[in-house]
């Protein structure tokens, strides 16, 4: 497969995966989280699939495309680890998480999924749902939307 369609597959499936899980989460009480916000596309999504939601955007740095930059009280800038404990701290219980962050080396974006996963635990609500790009430790492992081929993006309850 080529790098292209690879690309366009993955960005199906996180669309297909943020409609799938705001639609899990209805009946629940609770803001969002995009973990990673890159160039802002999966938050600006999220902005027009829930328009009701708060929507909480970690990333080390605001490199955005400029209709993307989230409200400055929603941005936590910085490390991740940090940032999530900084929400934990605040006693946030999220129930819709999309996670995104990475380096691009396989091997190193999983390592890190998998250190940060108890932190994520803890700003994450019961019955909460997340999307991730990365396999997750700690959670429920569902299947997501069939839209998606099964490990190419993974889906949890919290």
């Amino acid at each position: 497969m080529s790098r292209l369609d690879s690309m366009m597959r993955r960005l199906a499936a996180q669309r297909d995966g943020l409609e799938w899980g705001h639609a899990m989460v209805q009946g629940l009480a609770g803001d969002y989280v995009d973990m990673g916000l890159g160039n802002g596309r999966t938050y600006d999504h999220m902005r027009e699939i829930a328009p009701d939601r708060r929507i909480w955007v970690i990333d080390r740095a605001l490199n955005c495309h400029p209709s993307c930059v989230p409200p400055k009280e929603d941005f936590l800038e910085g490390e991740a680890e940090d940032m999530l404990k900084k929400l934990a701290a605040d006693q946030q219980k999220l129930v819709l998480g999309h996670y995104d962050f990475g380096f691009g080396v396989k091997e190193k974006d999983v390592a890190e999924a998998a250190r940060l996963s108890t932190l994520i635990a803890t700003i994450m609500a019961p019955g909460g749902v997340l999307i991730s790009g990365q396999p997750l430790v700690g959670f429920d492992q569902v299947r997501g939307p069939e839209t998606v081929a099964p490990e190419r993006y993974y889906f949890y309850r919290t």
